[in-house]
């Protein structure tokens, strides 16, 4: 590709020229032709999806829905009102969105600019840097500890100083379990953050499968709280993009006036609700999945050069001793099963499994066994 002229580049934003590019996850389709495998073939545990898929009522509710040809309601009343019953959580709080991944974006483009930034606690997911940096904010990494947990006695010493050279600290983002980790943050560390001169983003997008109930409640009574939740994982409609946010009351009309009228597509919200209409089916694959995860975790520290991290969401960290990870990543893959590697400071030689089904695991297990 040709080079425009540097009077065209010099019309970009500064920033944008600067961003690191964040490294998505590849589809089937595109993996089935870099590998040369059918897609049946692959047993593809790098991206915590949902191997069992949506429940058989989402593809009737898809089926069976006759207006793909109106625009969908921007307000998403029927949607929001369905959210607010399975959560307790008034309607009004509630905002739906492109994936949760939108509504990240959109609290970094309300609250940041340059001049702003965020605390970080990495390892973490990702997204919270690169939607920063896309406002030309700052990041301040808080980082975890060793044991995965948040530091919030530094998280509290940074905000608490005084710091004139410093950006303005204005969001703090976390991941309740964490992702890549999947370590729960305690309910004393989060109400410790809140009392915090600066708005706390909680991101839940693997609560379903934790041992511990959602914090989406605690918006009513912290205005410096949002929560956000997603169908990707627990509901198995990543491909249909949809999550949705809880927010405190005083936010709502800024989130409302300043996203697109027609966010969330019409399909996504027809399988929203007939998601929402079976919980208790979801609840059940749930269930298999933390079964499968308890599985796979035993078998995992069986593995010799293998230290799997005990997780509350979908998916398991292992640390790799004894061998490279990258190559260890690169062998499975030639078999035909993906897995995430790590070369991140505090991931420093680490793969991530996602959970899948029980046929999957006995295929990752066999392929490990077989290269201890």
């Amino acid at each position: 590709m040709s080079q425009p002229p540097d009077r065209l580049q010099s019309l970009l934003n500064p920033h944008i020229t600067r961003l690191e590019e964040y490294t998505p996850i590849q589809p089937f389709e595109v993996l089935s032709r870099r590998l040369g495998l059918p897609a049946s073939q692959i047993v593809k545990l790098d991206a915590n999806e949902n191997p069992y898929g949506p429940i058989p009522e989402v593809a009737e509710a898809l089926a069976e829905y006759a207006h793909y040809h109106i625009y969908p309601d921007p307000q998403q009343e029927e949607l929001r009102e369905a959210l607010g019953r399975f959560l307790q959580v008034p309607p009004a709080h509630i905002l739906p969105g492109h994936g949760a991944d939108e509504l990240l974006d959109l609290l970094c483009r309300l609250f940041l600019g340059p001049g702003d930034g965020i605390v970080n606690c990495p390892p973490t997911f990702g997204m919270y840097r690169f939607d920063a940096r896309l406002q030309g904010a700052a990041v301040v990494d808080v980082p975890r500890r060793p044991d995965h947990s948040v530091d919030v006695p530094g998280i509290q010493a940074l905000l608490q100083e005084e710091d004139p050279e410093r950006p303005r600290l204005k969001l703090l983002f976390l991941t309740s379990p964490n992702n890549p980790s999947g370590t729960w943050l305690p309910d004393a560390d989060l109400r410790s953050l809140l009392a915090l001169p600066v708005m706390v983003v909680l991101d839940e997008a693997y609560v379903e499968f934790a041992e511990h109930p959602s914090r989406a409640p605690w918006v009513l009574e912290h205005p410096n709280l949002v929560v956000l939740r997603t169908f990707s994982k627990a509901a198995g409609i990543a491909g249909l993009r949809l999550g949705y946010g809880i927010f405190p009351e005083w936010l709502l009309p800024h989130l409302w006036k300043f996203k697109q009228p027609y966010n969330v597509n019409v399909a996504a919200t027809v399988a929203g609700l007939a998601s929402l209409r079976h919980v208790e089916k979801i609840q059940a694959v749930v269930a298999k999945l933390k079964a499968e995860r308890e599985r796979l975790f035993q078998a995992l520290q069986a593995i010799p050069h293998l230290r799997p991290v005990p997780s509350q969401a979908n998916f398991i960290l292992c640390r790799v001793e004894g061998r490279d990870a990258a190559a260890l990543k690169q062998t499975l893959e030639q078999r035909g099963i993906l897995v995430r590697y790590y070369r991140k400071p505090g991931l420093e030689n680490c793969i991530r499994i996602s959970v899948g089904r029980p046929e999957q695991t006995d295929r990752l297990l066999e392929a490990l066994h077989a290269l201890a």
